[in-house]
């Protein structure tokens, strides 16, 4: 696939298990995925790079989940990049507050399968 077609996913998230399971299956759906193991690492290849999508965990070591998403928020060309929450915060200010930063979506990691978090991927990237 060209580099101007591939669908270009970066997953930031630091459970190790988790982060391999989603990876290997957006693989399995033909993603090209570049993954971050903390916030900061998140927004260094986000200076350099433009996915079609990310998938951010809200806790992580060095920069947390909320603050990769205001840089985001405050960056007019990072803004419109569709942003998947998949975290372990369940309070419904934690839900609110991503959504009013620009979350497109907010999954609770007990409540949901990767089968979902893939389907949901596929849904805000057009093939």
């Amino acid at each position: 696939m060209p580099e101007s077609q591939s669908k270009k996913v970066l997953l930031v998230e630091d459970e190790n298990f988790l982060s391999s399971l989603i990876r290997t299956r957006l693989e399995k759906e033909g993603f090209e995925v570049n993954q971050a193991f903390d916030g900061e690492e998140a927004m260094t290849w986000l200076s350099a790079n433009h996915p079609n999508l990310i998938i951010l965990d809200l806790i992580l070591p060095k920069m947390s989940g909320f603050e990769v998403l205001e840089q985001i928020a405050y960056d007019p060309e990072k803004a419109q990049i569709p942003v998947i929450i998949l975290s372990n915060l369940a309070q419904d200010s934690d839900i609110v507050k991503a959504k009013n930063l620009g979350a497109k979506e907010y999954f609770v990691k007990v409540r949901i399968s990767t089968d979902e978090i893939i389907d949901r991927v596929k849904s805000l990237i057009p093939q």
